[in-house]
């Protein structure tokens, strides 16, 4: 900037002194004082130009540098303005990205209670569905047979026939034999009634595959009397239950009428 002044400053200079020249050249000449007046007077008016030219140079200057001040202030000041909001946004964002991981975090949380509770709720409805669906699918097995062919346990090992039945599903029990087949495995309870006659005696026992699993013994003193006995057995399907005689004798008798009825019964518990 500085150059420049003095650039355009030189160049004024020039240009008064030329004027002066074309000017002196047209006056006529008069005296050497009058000369010397005359150019005193035009130095005098070319200066006050070229100092009013300069003020006006400064003052243009001046506003030149104001100018380029206020630029750079403002450009600062968006500077300053543009890394405040960089900043807060950078925060925000951050701030946005914190919270975002804290909500992840503990919707992971809860779903993963909520999927275990699920699964464990799931699991005992299906323990639930799979038990009644055990008990829809559990065959109706049980017999109720009755009457002896044979009151006499004259023999040992002799197996009571019952010849008849009230129930029979499953159809396991075989009223020829006397055996009842369990037609699926599982667990059993099995009932016996008995009554003895007058002073006679009964010794009985429940009999699973040829092993006794209880056994029972009654006297009938001085009127004919009934007893019961029982087990609950857990038989495997195929397997074969009866009842026996465990002693034998001529005072070994039962009997059975309207009001002592003999019975053999058994029923599926469960599987």
């Amino acid at each position: 900037m500085k150059m420049r002044f003095s650039l355009l400053f030189s160049f004024v200079i020039v240009v008064g002194l030329c004027s002066y020249k074309f000017s002196e050249a047209r006056e006529p000449v008069c005296s050497k004082f009058a000369y010397e007046e005359q150019l005193l007077e035009k130095m005098i008016r070319t200066e006050i130009k070229v100092e009013t030219m300069v003020n006006e140079i400064k003052k243009t200057e001046d506003k030149v540098i104001s100018t380029l001040g206020d630029i750079k202030q403002t450009v600062a000041d968006f500077t300053d303005m543009f890394a405040d909001m960089k900043g807060n946004i950078t925060n925000e964002m951050l701030n946005r990205g914190d919270e975002i991981k804290r909500r992840e975090e503990t919707f992971k949380t809860s779903f993963e209670e909520t999927r275990k509770n699920l699964t464990s709720d799931i699991e005992a409805e299906k323990e639930k569905l799979f038990q009644l669906q055990g008990k829809l699918e559990q065959p109706a097995i049980a017999f109720y047979a009755h009457h002896l062919k044979d009151l006499l346990l004259d023999t040992t090992d002799e197996i009571l026939i019952f010849e008849k039945t009230f129930t029979n599903e499953g159809t396991g029990y075989d009223t020829s034999t006397g055996l009842f087949t369990a037609p699926v495995g599982g667990l059993y309870q099995f009932d016996v009634h008995i009554c003895t006659s007058y002073k006679k005696y009964a010794y009985l026992g429940l009999v699973l595959e040829g092993s006794v699993i209880t056994a029972h013994a009654h006297f009938g003193d001085e009127n004919s009397s009934c007893t019961s006995f029982g087990a609950i057995k857990r038989v495997r399907s195929g397997e074969k239950v009866w009842v026996k005689s465990t002693s034998s004798g001529s005072n070994r008798k039962l009997t059975q009428g309207s009001y002592s009825m003999n019975t053999f019964s058994g029923v599926l518990v469960s599987y």
